[in-house]
């Protein structure tokens, strides 16, 4: 018998395998109860096998086919995604993991966070601080959130992206979490870091960080570490080991800095945050990210004993990536960091992958103005785009940028203006014009140190500073709800960046203005973003105090 199943099988590889693999096969051996290929592989190939070979062996056919018959005489039970499928008949069981999800529309439409499920005491903090309504971002994401998917959320920016990934995690981390099934609050009892939030900027990182302290209050605002570079790094380890923080905020350079060294340890974490994940994705992040993807909610590093492989670093963390973009970069990164993502928008959840095989939400437009194709537009930078904006260009020449940008400031009586330009060694040319014209304006930059950054923040928000000067350091994370105009005085270098500055005014459904400074010969490169971004961008001028709409771009 073994004779002639070997036989067999060596007739079905001479027939059907490609002389490329067979040339690759050195030898195979039989013996009394196996039959076995001993191949030799080069790495860029895949290893040899009966699938490989497209058959199936009459054992596989026979046990799905007995498989099928249990299949359609039993009766199944569908549980959620983390559960199986088990179908018992005569000792055989098929198992099958269930991808659906379950997510009620009729929340998206909420008009109260005590509709999401958060928890009262979490919900008491809302409404002393002012939080009512939950924007739609924040009806989508937070119920989603709270049963336990992974998710891409993308909005455009200001909102309220921050407070829909933080309420879920303060739903279960910390103080205000829901209580324990016989009633008792259980804060206090886990020494571990439960959540990590990881942010680009420092001004992004102490912004999230001021958030949190917002809700737990002033006698639980020690729950909540801030770990950005800039600052004493040995101060920030003291604050870990004294407090025991369930939460930490900060830079991927400093939260890797102080894991390599023993004194972060993140591996039994529940949520790993990654906010403005487009821009984590860059070449400055790569080792640092690496670090923290590796570490943060992965028991199997700490336990040389556990389980590893890919799907271990994915199984004991939610993961949850933020951003107003979504390009195929962070596709990818999601499907690779994640476990069967979903795409959170407004109104609006759906499998990651369903969005990519079927197509109707595309994600993948031109993000540079050197794209092969230009004028197609690029849905997820429209998305990011404050829906009440209006955007205008107004030609100009070179030398006469700074007074055209004081100009506009008084024709559209703006109060709060931040003006965007590509190279730091030219903001302090810039402000000395605008100061020399009576205009208060500050410049802000990442070679100022981390003092002198605050403090001229606190006076632009404050309003003793008017125009704050800045490069694309400020266009992420930056909120000042009062701004009510954007200018860029250099053009950005994509569609993509052109969102994220124009995100900094019309913020939470107030109005915002976002003008485009450029040269003639620079025009096109405007028609470009306009096409790309699927906004109208009329050309403008300032006369007589007031910003005028050309006639031709009128028609």
């Amino acid at each position: 018998m073994p004779a002639s199943v070997s036989t067999r099988l060596l007739l079905l590889v001479g027939d059907s395998l490609p002389f490329y693999r067979l040339s690759h096969v050195s030898r195979m051996t039989c013996s009394r109860n196996s039959v076995r290929f001993l191949s030799r592989i080069s790495s860029d190939r895949e290893p040899l096998s009966l699938a490989s070979l497209r058959f199936k062996s009459e054992f596989e056919t026979a046990k799905k086919s007995r498989t099928d018959k249990v299949e359609k005489q039993s009766p199944t039970v569908e549980v959620t995604k983390s559960k199986v499928k088990v179908v018992r008949s005569e000792g055989i069981k098929a198992v099958e993991v269930s991808k659906s999800f379950e997510i009620d529309s009729t929340l998206f439409a909420a008009k109260s966070f005590t509709e999401l499920g958060i928890p009262p005491l979490l919900l008491e903090r809302l409404e002393r601080e002012g939080f009512m309504v939950p924007t739609d971002v924040q009806a989508a994401a937070i119920p989603t959130l709270l049963k336990n998917h992974d998710a891409v959320i993308q909005s455009y920016t200001g909102s309220g992206k921050t407070l829909a990934y933080l309420l879920p995690i303060l739903s279960k981390v910390g103080p205000l979490k829901n209580k324990s099934p016989n009633g008792e609050n259980e804060s206090g009892k886990r020494t571990e870091i439960e959540a990590v939030i990881v942010a680009p900027s420092r001004e992004l990182g102490m912004q999230i960080v001021r958030e949190f302290e917002r809700l737990l209050g002033p006698s639980d605002k020690k729950m909540v570490q801030q770990l950005v570079g800039g600052a004493n790094r040995s101060r920030q380890e003291e604050a870990l080991k004294k407090n025991k923080p369930p939460i930490v905020v900060g830079t991927p350079g400093r939260i890797a800095e102080i894991s390599a060294s023993g004194k972060l340890h993140t591996h039994g974490c529940r949520f790993l945050v990654l906010d403005e994940v487009d821009e984590l994705l860059s070449f400055n992040f790569r080792e640092s990210m690496h670090r923290i993807l590796e570490h943060v909610g992965n028991r199997s590093v700490a336990d040389s004993r556990g389980p590893k492989g890919p799907l271990a670093s994915r199984a004991d963390r939610q993961t949850v990536m933020v951003s107003a973009t979504v390009p195929f970069s962070v596709i990818r990164a999601a499907k690779s960091w994640g476990h069967d993502p979903l795409l959170v928008q407004a109104r609006s959840v759906m499998p990651l992958d369903s969005v990519i095989a079927s197509g109707p939400v595309s994600l993948s437009g031109p993000t540079s103005i050197s794209s092969s194709n230009p004028n197609m537009p690029a849905p997820g930078a429209k998305q990011s785009l404050p829906p009440a904006l209006k955007h205008y260009y107004c030609v100009t020449k070179l030398q006469h940028k700074v007074d055209t940008l004081r100009r506009c400031v008084h024709a559209l009586d703006a109060k709060s203006v931040i003006a965007f330009m590509n190279h730091s060694r030219q903001l302090k040319d810039a402000v000395f014009k605008l100061e020399a014209r009576g205009m208060k304006a500050a410049e802000l930059h990442g070679d100022l140190g981390k003092l002198g950054r605050s403090t001229t923040l606190k006076k632009f928000k404050n309003g003793e500073v008017r125009v704050l000067v800045t490069n694309e350091l400020s266009a992420r994370g930056l909120d000042v709800a009062e701004c009510d105009l954007v200018i860029n005085l250099d053009l950005p270098t994509d569609s993509i960046h052109y969102a994220h500055r124009a995100g900094r005014t019309g913020r939470l459904g107030r109005k915002g203005t976002v003008v485009t400074m450029c040269e003639e010969p620079e025009v096109f490169v405007v028609k470009k973003l306009q096409k790309q971004l699927g906004v109208p961008i009329p050309a403008c001028e300032f006369t007589e105090g007031k910003l005028v709409v050309t006639e031709e771009e009128k028609t």
